[in-house]
């Protein structure tokens, strides 16, 4: 992966992170506070969200995405702390284990990496609009190899599987960014989604996938990245100028436009079905059948 050098003409910006706390997003927050923006850290685990927060003498907020109501509570705080969010870093998920529903009535998974992280950019919407922001998300190479969206069954109610919950949040990721763009880009919102490499973290630890024996395995590491060489692309996104270094709407590998794409990632009409019924599901207050 090439590896970037930020532009020190850059101006500093305020900068959302969810996940922080951990991996990518806490390697990503000490490299844009070493670049001087401001960092806002956001993290489920109050001992390792504050950790990191002090070290970076940063503001943090404690959420967690399997309660929608701590998405709201984030969002209001948010918009009533900072006159402007130039990246928000839609970075927080992962794969976890059987089937679950929170207490919002969702799948685990795909409350988790999707639709949290979409709510929390709708309530910060005209704030982002304002700000002229960048919204990045942190999705998956895991979306071309286990993804499979049906609309009428974003739960995986019929064939869940913790991979394949995980790919398919993955591929929302990529289609959720490309619909963004084409609603808001215009506006002046750009936006990204990237896949970090495959990363020596804590990733996995929650699932009783083959993805945790291979996160978990001495070998498997040794072939892997470290958190602060994946985070390169985060920060790429978060310090360079849309339209210039890279394009909205895009997702990314390796600093570069994917070349290989799940079939279902091109596919416009359902980045906007899935849209909708996104925000069918947060206005209904939980999952029912489409009509």
């Amino acid at each position: 992966m090439p590896t970037y050098h930020p532009r020190r003409t850059t101006a500093p910006k305020t900068i959302v992170i969810t996940g922080a706390s951990d991996g990518i997003g806490a390697a990503a927050a000490r490299q844009l506070h070493a670049d001087g923006h401001t960092v806002v850290i956001v993290g489920r685990s109050p001992s390792r969200t504050q950790a990191i927060a002090r070290e970076l003498s940063a503001d943090y907020y404690l959420a967690d995405f399997s309660r929608l109501d701590d998405v709201r509570k984030l969002a209001a705080d948010l918009n009533a702390t900072y006159p402007r969010i130039d990246v928000l870093a839609n970075n927080a998920g992962g794969i976890f284990g059987d089937r679950t529903k929170t207490a919002d009535g969702f799948e685990k998974t795909f409350q988790i990496n999707h639709l949290a992280p979409f709510l929390l950019t709708q309530l910060l919407i005209d704030k982002l609009i304002k700000s002229h922001a960048t919204v990045i998300q942190t999705a998956s190479v895991g979306a071309r190899l286990f993804g499979n969206l049906v609309i009428d069954d974003l739960d995986h109610d019929q064939d869940f599987t913790p991979q394949l919950a995980y790919g398919t949040t993955k591929l929302e990721n990529i289609l959720f960014t490309q619909e963004l763009n084409a609603r808001c880009h215009d506006k002046g919102i750009s936006t990204a989604a990237f896949h970090p490499g495959t990363v020596a973290s804590s990733f996995a630890t929650e699932s009783d996938s083959f993805m945790k024996r291979i996160y978990s395995s001495r070998i498997g590491r040794a072939f892997m990245i470290s958190p602060g060489k994946a985070a390169n692309q985060l920060v790429w996104l978060a310090e360079t100028t849309p339209g210039e270094e890279w394009e909205s709407g895009v997702y990314y590998e390796r600093q570069k436009p994917a070349r290989r794409l799940h079939k279902q990632a091109k596919d416009d009409a359902l980045a906007h079905r899935l849209w909708s019924r996104s925000e069918q599901l947060l206005a209904s207050g939980g999952p029912a059948k489409p009509a």
